[in-house]
Parts: structure tokens; C-alpha cells; sequence
């Protein structure tokens, strides 16, 4: 186990330099520049702005520095746009409301997802099943972009009990409404993926093995077909993590959370690619923790993957 480890913590440092120059890469390709605007500066003035943020070096020397200045300081540098203000600092404000709001968006869709996908599969072709499937058809097909403006019709307008948007410190009833229209799409998925995997190994000759011992239906399926059936799910974890807890554009930006989504769309709008990178790495960084995370879980739980 702990080779295996070690494997995948070796592939994800690469995988992070690679993502790394290939993001520095495609800025600089990018037409334009972050101090390109309509009336055009003297060449003068830009040669020293240029020189300020050292973007006349050779292009080698700037994605050198760039990386030396993240793995060792990680530091991603000062933002364009935005005066006497770092990429860190910008981070450091939108992370911390984005993570949290995703950490309970991850939570709620888990234990959502998976109650609903369980109870649709050991009641398959009850009304529990239809019920719990049409559920997640509903949180299927209503995307966030959608849900957000119904929940704060609804909430807001009609029944008057959430705020319509804003942060106020992570207050509880700033956070619900943004949780559900965040983590709806996430929980049918995870429900889709345990009805079937569930449905799949209850039918498997270990369960009926089992049952023909005259184990309780409450032993088969917590002692002998939950294991098994939490794979797939596992597996779908990782990128739906990161994805909860980098935050939503439309959830930051509808909603006013002032997360990272609205700094990322804003830097976008005003080529502030120093902060794009920043949280584009930092995203980057996230994905593979988590997807090596659910490889070593992935591993420890069925030993054939890291024999393989």
C-alpha cells in the first residue's frame, strides 16, 4: 500500500509542472495583453510597465521564475488589475467562502445522493423508487444557472425567509440557498451512480449466498453489498469535490458570495492573467490531491487495484 502511494504522489508532481506551463503558455498566446485597452499607451510607459512586472525576459525565463517563485514562496505574484493587491490576497479572501459553502454543498450531496440512490435500489419498483428516481431526474435536469433564480423566487420573494444573496460572515441562512443550488446536480448524480451500482451487486451470487444463509436484509446490505456498491460513487468523488469547493460561477455571481468564481470571471473580463493563473493552478493543485486521494481510497477498499 504504501508503494502504491507513493506511485501516484509521484505522477501528481509532473502533472502539476505540466499544467503549470501549459496555463503560463496559453496566457502568453492569448491576443492581447493585460494592459491593452482601447486608447493605447506610449511605448514608453508600457516598456517600463512591462519591465515592472517582468514581462520583457525571454518567455523561458519568465515561466521559470514563475514556477520558482509558486513552489518555493507560492507566490503567484501581483495582480494586474487590481493595486497593491497580490493573487494570494485575492485568494485568500474568495477561497475561504467558497470552501465553505462547498464543503456543506459536498456534504448534503452525499448523504442526499446516497440515501436516495440506496432506498431506490433495495425498494426497486416501489413507489420509493419511482419517488427517490424522480427526485433526482428533477435535481438532473434543473442546473444551477436554473435552480438559483427559482430558489430565490421562491425563498425570497414569496415566503420571505433567506436573504436573496450576500455573505455576512457565513451566516446559516446566507448559506442554504447557495448550498442547494450548488450541490442539486451533484446529488442526482450520485444518486444515479448508487441506485445502479446497488442495484448491480444485489443481484450478484455473494449476496444471494448470503441471504440463503438467512442473514438479515440489514447485515446483507450494510456488512456485505455497500462496499461494493460505493465504488463507482468513490470514483466520482474526487472532481465533484474539487468542483463543490472551488465554487460556482453562477453561484458566486448570482448569488454575491464573493467567492473565487466572480474573481475568475472578473480577471477574464480584464486580462488580469496573473490572478487566472493563480486560480487556475490553484484548482489544479485540488483536482489531483483529490483524485490521488481517491485512488489510495479506491485501492484500500478493493486490494486487486493496487496489486495491478
Amino acid at each position: 500500500m504504501f508503494s502504491f502511494i507513493v506511485r501516484r504522489v509521484a505522477y501528481a508532481v509532473p502533472t502539476l509542472l505540466i499544467l503549470i506551463i501549459a496555463s503560463f503558455l496559453l496566457m502568453y498566446a492569448a491576443p492581447g495583453g493585460p494592459f491593452t485597452t482601447e486608447r493605447a499607451l506610449p511605448p514608453e510607459v508600457l516598456k517600463n510597465i512591462e519591465a515592472r512586472y517582468g514581462l520583457n525576459d525571454p518567455l523561458a525565463v519568465q515561466i521559470w521564475n514563475y514556477i520558482w517563485n509558486v513552489v518555493t514562496n507560492f507566490d503567484f505574484g501581483p495582480s494586474f488589475k487590481y493595486r497593491d493587491r497580490s493573487v494570494n490576497d485575492i485568494i485568500s479572501q474568495g477561497f475561504p467562502v467558497t470552501l465553505t459553502y462547498g464543503i456543506w454543498s459536498f456534504i448534503f450531496a452525499i448523504i442526499v445522493g446516497l440515501s436516495l440512490g440506496i432506498v431506490a435500489a433495495i425498494r426497486h419498483n416501489t413507489t420509493a423508487d419511482y419517488a427517490a428516481v424522480g427526485v433526482s431526474i428533477g435535481a438532473q435536469v434543473l442546473p444551477n444557472f436554473v435552480m438559483a433564480p427559482i430558489l430565490v423566487l421562491i425563498f425570497t420573494l414569496w415566503l420571505r425567509w433567506l436573504p436573496g444573496g450576500g455573505w455576512n460572515g457565513g451566516q446559516i441562512e446566507y448559506v442554504i440557498m447557495p448550498v442547494i443550488a450548488l450541490s442539486t446536480s451533484y446529488m442526482a448524480n450520485i444518486a444515479r451512480l448508487a441506485r445502479s451500482s446497488m442495484l448491480e451487486v444485489l443481484n450478484s451470487n455473494f449476496i444471494r449466498t448470503a441471504k440463503a444463509k438467512g442473514l438479515s436484509e440489514r447485515n446483507v446490505i450494510l456488512k456485505h453489498a455497500l462496499k461494493p456498491a460505493l465504488m463507482p460513487v468513490i470514483s466520482y468523488l474526487g472532481p465533484a469535490f474539487v468542483g463543490m469547493i472551488t465554487g460556482s460561477v453562477v453561484v458566486d455571481m448570482y448569488f454575491s458570495t464573493g467567492g473565487m468564481g466572480q474573481y475568475f470571471v472578473n480577471s477574464a473580463f480584464n486580462r488580469d492573467y496573473s490572478v487566472m493563473m493563480g486560480i487556475t493552478i490553484l484548482i489544479g493543485v485540488l483536482t489531483i490531491t483529490f483524485n490521488t486521494v481517491v485512488d489510495i481510497v479506491y485501492a484500500w477498499i478493493d486490494p486487486r487495484i493496487r496489486l495491478s
